[in-house]
């Protein structure tokens, strides 16, 4: 009788202990789990505003008259009325005849295996 009260008393212990595991682990898991995610946002969130502040400044910068000028002038080679737009070209170059033919490694008469040496010799191949 004795021997089965404290059976019954180590099994509610057991279930007990698996219970306080159970209530007190997985939470803690998601809480960490929950906990990084947590900061990488906040790491993201701080990169975006971030590139945010940079396009703002950007946008600003474009509403100006003088930056729209400067593009225009820059990207598209567009002048104000009674100005004259001039471009400088780089110089051309003739070919030389070095560049124009090309001209093959002299080989000697050691290039290649034996089978090659005679097969050169006997279909007169360079």
């Amino acid at each position: 009788m004795k021997r089965a009260r404290a059976l019954v008393w180590v099994g509610v212990a057991a279930l007990l202990v698996a219970g306080v595991h159970f209530a007190g682990v997985f939470p803690t898991r998601t809480y960490l789990a929950q906990r990084t995610s947590l900061s990488t946002a906040e790491r993201n969130l701080e990169v975006l505003s971030e590139q945010n502040k940079v396009l703002e400044d950007r946008i600003d910068l474009l509403r100006s008259d003088a930056e729209i000028e400067r593009l225009a002038r820059e990207r598209y080679n567009l002048v104000r009325p009674g100005e004259e737009a001039y471009a400088v070209l780089p110089p051309t170059e003739a070919p030389t005849p070095s560049t124009t033919v090309a001209s093959r490694p002299a080989k000697s008469a050691d290039d290649g295996n034996f089978v090659q040496r005679v097969w050169r010799t006997v279909t007169n191949w360079p």
